[in-house]
């Protein structure tokens, strides 16, 4: 079920891919009529997208893959890794335009605001059309997948912004805006990028879910009838879905096995805890 429904929204993904590629094509083509750096920066953005849902696509195959003596975790991060060059090619576009912007800024050019008017308009319908075809495909469950959600809506935010820039070229030769538009679009890609490249790199480093408190947990098993005390504690994220956690637990009793159901019960209700690997021995 699990495979058929990936199958499905790679399917989708890959049609998304398709129609930012066209998009791309026609925005560089339009930005270059038209003297607009914004509609290139739209036109860069868009590639961007393409490139987020193709590793994207790669990433959730690799992590379907199954555990082997080698990888005995899976395959899972490889999703993480997907998410985390998404997120730092997001950053990078993001200060190429900001640079271009600033040269832009300092040599302005006349700009056809109806070009960028029209082919704005129509990279605002796709950008939203494969928006919802990416969050249709795993966006809400999956971080992966939602890196390139965020890329896609980013980008429908981008072209409505290139809109407005037109409209005041068009009625007031307010050329400056384009620049403003690029900018305001880069700050934006910029910022959702280091938000999911945060995210990333605590996962891959192995720091405790945002969600956990370390001593929440340790308060928790020590109020298990039989434990003295809960020490060494460790927890980690195997992807944006696996927690695991391992812990040394000091007994004052020989009810090993009873106090060890106990603990596992509690990690999993209370804290989402699925994987946990619990050492005990008795206080002497």
């Amino acid at each position: 079920m699990g495979h058929s429904h990936n199958h499905s929204s790679d399917g989708k993904l890959g049609f998304a891919v398709f129609i930012n590629v066209l998009l791309t094509i026609a925005q560089v083509v339009g930005g270059v009529m038209s003297g607009s750096l914004s509609l290139i920066a739209d036109a860069l953005h868009n590639l961007s997208d393409a490139g987020a849902i193709v590793i994207a696509i790669l990433a959730r195959r690799i992590a379907n893959k199954s555990a082997n003596k080698t990888m005995t975790y899976g395959y899972k991060r490889a999703e993480i890794i997907g998410a985390l060059i998404n997120s730092t090619s997001l950053i990078l576009v993001g200060l190429y335009l900001i640079f271009e912007a600033t040269g832009k800024y300092f040599n302005p050019t006349p700009i056809n605001g109806w070009i960028v008017f029209w082919v704005a308009g129509i990279a605002l319908i796709i950008d939203i059309a494969t928006a919802l075809l990416t969050y249709s495909a795993g966006a809400k469950n999956n971080m992966n997948i939602r890196a390139a959600f965020i890329h896609n809506v980013s980008d429908a935010l981008a072209s409505l912004v290139v809109i407005i820039a037109s409209l005041l070229i068009i009625n007031f030769q307010l050329y400056i805006f384009d620049v403003i538009a690029t900018i305001a679009i880069s700050v934006y890609v910029i910022y959702h990028g280091g938000i999911l490249l945060k995210k990333c790199i605590l996962i891959i480093m192995q720091a405790v879910p945002e969600t956990i408190s370390v001593e929440d947990v340790q308060t928790s098993l020590e109020t298990i009838e039989g434990v003295h005390s809960a020490k060494h504690i460790h927890i980690w994220q195997l992807d944006d879905e696996k927690i695991f956690m391992e812990a040394h637990v000091v007994l004052s009793n020989e009810n090993h096995e009873e106090i060890k159901a106990k603990a596992r019960f509690i990690l999993e209700n209370s804290f989402k805890i699925s994987h946990s690997t619990i050492e005990t021995k008795s206080m002497r």
